[in-house]
């Protein structure tokens, strides 16, 4: 369930230090740390997942936990409320997705443009 040599799941187990923005049994979250938004964080789970490709259907539940809890987090973090304000949710998968480390990750972004990427 965990890649010994995967830093997302070191992060997850607390043996990288991160800022925390949410934690439980399943998921972990945490600001990026070459942010391209003013706000800018990741949702994981902690279960090892290398990327969307290898989402199945017993995954489906994990998943739409993290798609409802990254609104709330994203308003906690200090998103503007939709309609005006909003942010943005992104998943890189594989090498040609632009996918970095190999451990499922959505990147929630927002705040004030411009923003330094995307």
């Amino acid at each position: 369930m965990h890649d010994p040599n995967c830093i997302f799941c070191k992060i997850a187990a607390g043996q990288i230090p991160s800022k925390k923005v949410y934690e439980d049994e399943d998921l972990y979250a945490f600001h990026d740390i070459a942010p391209w938004a003013p706000v800018h964080f990741l949702i994981i789970p902690k279960q090892h997942i290398a990327s969307m490709a290898q989402v199945g259907a017993q995954h489906e539940a994990l998943l739409g936990r993290i798609m409802a809890l990254a609104p709330r987090l994203a308003l906690e973090q200090g998103c503007n409320p939709y309609p005006e304000g909003g942010f943005r949710i992104v998943v890189n998968t594989g090498a040609e997705g632009g996918q970095e480390v190999q451990h499922l990750h959505v990147h929630v972004m927002g705040g004030p443009r411009p923003w330094l990427k995307g």
